[in-house]
């Protein structure tokens, strides 16, 4: 994994470097020379990675070296990550014309005496410490280098023989296929299925999963049944592996069809008008196992020449990525998942206790099961742990193999390892930092998906790339390492994204071997307390679960030496019982996070809180992330927070008491998600964000009118990379010139907003910070605010507007807009016309409590419409009113001249608490689309849709989901 970590350390060096010399601050001079050198250094290394990580698998000694470079790539990381820090301070800072003569080369005054106290020094002494550690980097790096010259490795080449695959072949002995009889099936039906006569060219079936996981065997019993045989008048098996060398697939397809040789066809174009040649007006089966090719203009020309065959011809290709099955045209993907323990255990017992006399495998069989339950249903494992235990006959050797880790064991390092490095090798560098930093979480762990580009980002493994953002590059990794079946049991959301996930076992263990156990997971429970042994070698991420009454000594951040360059600490706890004494002793030892969770996992359960963070906070100059959500005691953070100037991602979710933030917040620049739902107390943000230009997310941005040095409306002006805002405190802005300065119209990015027209003040929420006329100046601020032009998401609540509540030109511009909340509207009488919004599929409306009826305004179509047909609504999907308290009539469509198409796609409706309703539209109950159908609260309704006996139950009793509460 060395290479993962080198490569863009050689990248940063190198632009630093470049930006360093475009400014006209300077380092202390020699350090120039060094950093020529430390590159120079690197790069001979980096030559030799590739042959060096091969062969740590057997040389211990390789291994040790490889230690060696990793912990001096880490120095080195942090070393930069200091130098970059201390160039963005100055930058932030700003220093005086003395200062910046200070500075500059010609004053050597302070290149002699670097530890002068003037002030002007400060930040020079800085940098000649950064200096010095460059300095002592390439001195460690100088004992490597000499170091690597003893082991002989080989410069790095590719296309190495060493690394190829043993080829398949397509026979294969059926007594040896254990299960599958659902995949058997469906691909031997899909090999057999003759398809629609429309398609022109052979069918192309993917088998896609893992390595190891039994593809191939699969492939193999299908191409050898008997009725595929028959159906098939040419049948033939490629391997194609990496690279997809296009002149050798050609001949081993020319030489299977022909059952002779190819070597005369030198020429593509021959090969390519030979294999046409072979397979016209022929029915053939040609398999394609192992492809690993993503260009679809290598597999274009066979595909042209393979259309000649006659229909019904069939391609069967077996890969790891669902991005090979997509490019190549597959008609149909069988997903090839893990073997049941039962057919596991098959695998297993057919090969390690077949032969054994009967007393020796009944007690073998025991510690076998238990062998098989770690397999967790990969065939791999279970046929290269077998293959070990063959030779094996005593209870003591089995029992060994039981307790020890998979990747101590050379033979299946072989046999397991084997698939799931070539897997690796073929990540991108930065994919393969990202998979195995996922060996912090321990087996079985569901992983939230967007919480682990998180995490990733904060490592720095993900960085933005021209135009597109972080979090959607770390997406794409996401996928890399999904599409190669590095991750299984997805969950997926109402979109098809996956939101959750996890590892299997045996990837688990491959993640831990890859990062040398430098990812750590520890669990106490109650009346256990933190062991210093737990830890060990060197730690670099750390996840903690301290269940109630487990306790955490302050001695352990300070005695510990494997934990001193930790970067990630995650600790999840029920209760944060510590001592006042731990957050500093952590912040003075842990100098080197990146990421810090202190999150509280169920604070409705909890009694301890951490009450403060200490001022030493701003020791974590590297510290991306902070997640302090559920700390509901405290009230501040302090303001050195503020000196955290790589800070990328504060959690203060739930921290329900505090009531301000640092007003040296707009030092912050890197800042770009400010997480801060469930504060209620906090009143207003400092000025300061509005300088933070970078800011992606505000949750909540808290209007303070009336609070010294509270941001105001105005302060959004610069914030236009917001991907999602909600605007809070908008009761107690009285100035509409303030918000048409927020420019909410030009924010292009911003596709989630939400405006709150409440009052943030202290004491009575009714009284406090009212104003005049609010009714009006309700109407004129929402006019002003401006819809920005691709809103995907808006909430608008506690809305006093009374006239035709939203303003002509947010309906007219809202083209894009798919969700829709508006809650709490005093003096709404009539809904806005909604109907208009092309796009919109969600509508929620509660809490009008002025709203006595719904009638055809809320279609946005005129009563007298001149014959044309009209649709409301037209995408809409969800709709839902609640707590409409004197809401009596649901009463649109009706009236109206011409033809009108009302909801066409409305698949789910929800009314609730709306007790004076008396009915609903004919036209919305007997939606042939309406799937679902909730309703509580409302006593009229409940007793017309009564089952059997209700006066609209013929009308619904189609719908297949009704919820009568």
């Amino acid at each position: 994994m060395v290479d993962a970590i080198l490569s863009p350390i050689l990248e940063r060096l190198t632009s630093m470097a470049v930006e360093e010399a475009k400014e006209q601050v300077r380092l202390v001079t020699g350090v120039g020379k060094e950093v020529k050198k430390l590159t120079s250094s690197l790069r001979v290394i980096e030559a030799v990675l590739h042959d060096a990580e091969k062969r740590q698998v057997k040389e211990e000694t390789v291994r040790l070296w490889l230690d060696q470079l990793r912990d001096a790539c880490y120095d080195m990381e942090d070393v930069l990550g200091e130098w970059n820090t201390a160039r963005l301070k100055l930058q932030i800072d700003g220093v005086d014309d003395h200062e910046n003569d200070a500075l500059v080369p010609k004053k050597k005054v302070c290149s002699f005496f670097p530890t002068a106290s003037c002030f002007a020094c400060k930040p020079l002494v800085l940098r000649r410490d950064i200096a010095l550690k460059i300095k002592e980097i390439n001195e460690t790096l100088d004992d490597i280098a000499k170091q690597k010259d003893m082991f002989g490795f080989v410069v790095n080449v590719t296309n190495e023989k060493a690394d190829q695959r043993v080829p398949s072949i397509s026979s294969i002995d059926e007594s040896e296929i254990f299960g599958r009889e659902k995949e058997k099936n469906e691909l031997v039906d899909r090999l057999l299925c003759e398809g629609s006569k429309e398609q022109k060219g052979p069918s192309i079936i993917s088998l896609v999963g893992m390595g190891g996981i039994g593809k191939t065997t699969l492939a193999q019993f299908a191409y050898n049944n008997r009725d595929v045989e028959r159906n098939f008048e040419k049948r033939t098996w490629v391997y194609v592996s990496e690279p997809f060398d296009e002149f050798r697939i050609a001949r081993a397809i020319i030489e299977s069809l022909k059952r002779g040789s190819a070597k005369d066809l030198v020429e593509f174009q021959s090969l390519m008008q030979h294999i046409q040649e072979c397979v016209a007006g022929k029915k053939f089966l040609l398999v394609l196992d192992d492809v690993w090719n993503e260009d679809y203009y290598k597999w274009e020309p066979f595909y042209k020449c393979l259309k000649n065959g006659l229909h019904g011809s069939k391609i069967l290709i077996t890969t790891r990525k669902e991005t090979v099955a997509c490019i190549m045209g597959s008609t149909h993907v069988i997903s090839v998942n893990v073997l049941s323990e039962m057919e596991c255990w098959s695998v297993f017992q057919s090969l390690a206790i077949s032969g054994k006399t009967t007393g020796k495998r009944e007690n073998l069989e025991k510690i076998g099961r238990e062998i098989v339950k770690k397999c967790k249903g990969l065939p791999l494992a279970a046929k290269t742990i077998a293959s070990l235990l063959r030779s094996k006959n005593t209870e003591k050797e089995w029992q060994n193999i039981l307790e020890s880790e998979i990747w101590e064991l050379e033979a299946i390092e072989k046999g397991l390892l084997a698939p799931l490095l070539l897997s690796y090798k073929e990540l991108p560098s930065k994919v393969k930092r990202c998979f195995s930093y996922c060996a912090v979480f321990p087996k079985d762990y569901e992983i939230q998906k967007h919480k682990l580009i998180e995490l990733w980002m904060a490592q720095g493994y993900v960085s933005e790339k021209g135009a597109k953002e972080m979090e959607d590059i770390g997406e794409e990794y996401f996928n890399i390492l999904a599409s190669r079946s590095f991750f299984q049991d997805f969950d997926k959301g109402d979109d098809g994204e996956i939101s959750n996930c996890k590892m299997h076992d045996i990837v688990h263990d491959f993640a831990q071997y890859l990062c040398c156990n430098e990812c750590l997971t520890v669990e106490i429970h109650s009346g256990e307390e933190l062991a210093i042994s737990s830890f060990g070698e060197k730690k670099i991420h750390l996840l903690l679960t301290l269940r109630r009454g487990a306790s955490v000594p302050i001695s352990i951040w300070g005695n510990v030496t494997g934990l001193r360059g930790l970067r990630s600490l995650l600790v999840k706890s029920d209760e944060y019982s510590w001592s006042s004494e731990v957050l500093p002793q952590l912040f003075d030892k842990l100098t080197c996070l990146r990421t810090l969770k202190l999150k509280v996992c169920e604070p409705w359960l909890c009694k301890n809180f951490i009450k403060e963070i200490p001022t030493n906070i701003e020791k974590l100059l590297h510290l991306k992330y902070l997640n302090l959500k559920g700390q509901k005691k405290i009230e501040k953070l302090p303001e050195t927070l503020c000196e955290l100037y790589n800070l990328e991602r504060l959690n203060v979710d739930d921290c329900e008491n505090l009531r301000e933030l640092p007003r040296g917040i707009g030092k912050l620049r890197k800042l770009m998600y400010l997480h801060n739902v469930g504060t209620d107390s906090l009143r207003y943000l400092p000025a300061g964000i509005g300088e933070l230009i970078r800011l992606r997310r505000v949750r909540e941005f808290v209007v303070g009118g009336g609070y010294d040095k509270a941001c105001s409306l105005g302060s959004l002006k610069k914030l236009n990379f917001l991907q999602q805002c909600g605007i809070r405190g908008l009761g107690g802005v009285s100035d509409a010139g303030e918000a048409a300065r927020a420019e909410l119209e030009k924010k292009k990015y911003l596709v989630e907003l939400g405006l709150h027209f409440d009052h943030l003040r202290d004491g009575d929420e009714d009284q406090a910070g009212r104003r005049e006329n609010e009714e009006d100046e309700d109407e004129r601020l929402l006019e002003a605010l401006g819809p920005p032009p691709n809103l995907k998401k808006l909430v608008i609540d506690e809305y006093r507007g009374r006239r035709n509540v939203v303003p002509k030109n947010w309906i007219t511009s809202l083209t894009n807009l798919r969700v829709l909340y508006l809650s709490w509207w005093r003096n709404c009488e009539h809904l806005p016309p909604l109907g208009k919004l092309p796009s919109l599929e969600s509508l929620h409306i509660e809490g009008m409590k002025s709203v006595k009826r719904v009638g055809n305004e809320f279609l946005g179509v005129e009563s007298d419409t001149d014959g044309s047909s009209v649709i409301a609504f037209p995408k809409l999907k969800q709709l839902a009113f609640s707590l409409m308290k004197e809401l009596e009539d649901l009463d649109c469509g009706t009236a109206i001249k011409g033809e009108i198409i009302i909801m066409p796609r409305l698949s789910y409706l929800e009314i609730v608490s709306c007790p004076k309703l008396k009915a609903l539209p004919d036209h919305l109950l007997q939606k042939t689309t309406l799937q679902e159908l909730l309703i509580g609260g409302c006593h009229i309704l409940e007793e017309r849709c009564r089952e059997e006996t209700g006066e609209d139950w013929p009308k619904i009793r189609h719908i297949p989901y009704i919820d009568i509460l």
